[in-house]
């Protein structure tokens, strides 16, 4: 079994009650990547720029990370974020968004990944998440994640894409927004009326 994930490879910047980071690695499609290579093989697609350390490469690499999807442009920056967290961990308060490269990421799948069975969407335009979907030859089973950016700002574009995956994660405080319903049984009947099987709501 092999998995394909499209998203973010980023640097973050965070700050808690605990300590802060001024540049870690981060990204929804490097997260879901270092997970998901404990239980089977992983197609990463993505982009980063020409600071995009080569230790962040070999750790994925070393997590038996297929990076031939990964783009690396020369002549800009990778995506970064900084972030701060309260004691509460479920809510993050974004301080800078920096898109570099990732503005103009266009993902185009390698043709090895086409046929790939297993497909995760991770956290970026919902328009580019169905593109990605409309490369790939019959998968058996396709999830995406989503924000509040999105939901607030391409919610007829995301329910377009709902249509068309088994599998949706998203928060709590996301999953009210996008039914526009704050009793979250109702709110989670609304959204797999759109579309996913599964809905999978996280606490944080």
């Amino acid at each position: 079994m092999t998995i394909l994930v499209v998203g973010s490879v980023a640097y973050d910047g965070l700050e808690t009650p605990f300590g802060k980071k001024k540049r870690i690695l981060g990204g929804a499609a490097t997260h879901f990547s270092a997970s998901a290579s404990f239980f089977a093989p992983v197609q990463l697609v993505g982009v980063v720029g020409a600071d995009f350390d080569e230790r962040e490469l070999d750790f994925l690499k070393g997590r038996g990370v297929d990076l031939s999807g990964l783009q690396i442009e020369k002549n800009g920056k990778t995506f970064f974020w900084k972030g701060k967290y309260g004691y509460d961990l479920n809510e993050a308060q974004t301080l800078e968004t920096r898109l570099n490269v990732f503005a103009a990421f266009n993902p185009t799948l390698p043709e090895k990944f086409r046929q790939t069975p297993y497909v995760f969407l991770a956290n970026i335009d919902p328009e580019l998440q169905l593109r990605v979907l409309k490369q790939v030859a019959k998968p058996k089973f396709t999830a995406m994640d989503t924000m509040n950016f999105w939901i607030q700002g391409k919610k007829e574009a995301l329910l377009n894409t709902l249509g068309h995956v088994d599998c949706l994660l998203i928060n709590e405080s996301e999953a009210r927004q996008l039914a526009g319903e704050y009793n979250l049984t109702k709110a989670f009947k609304k959204i797999r009326g759109w579309g996913p099987k599964i809905l999978v709501v996280k606490q944080g």
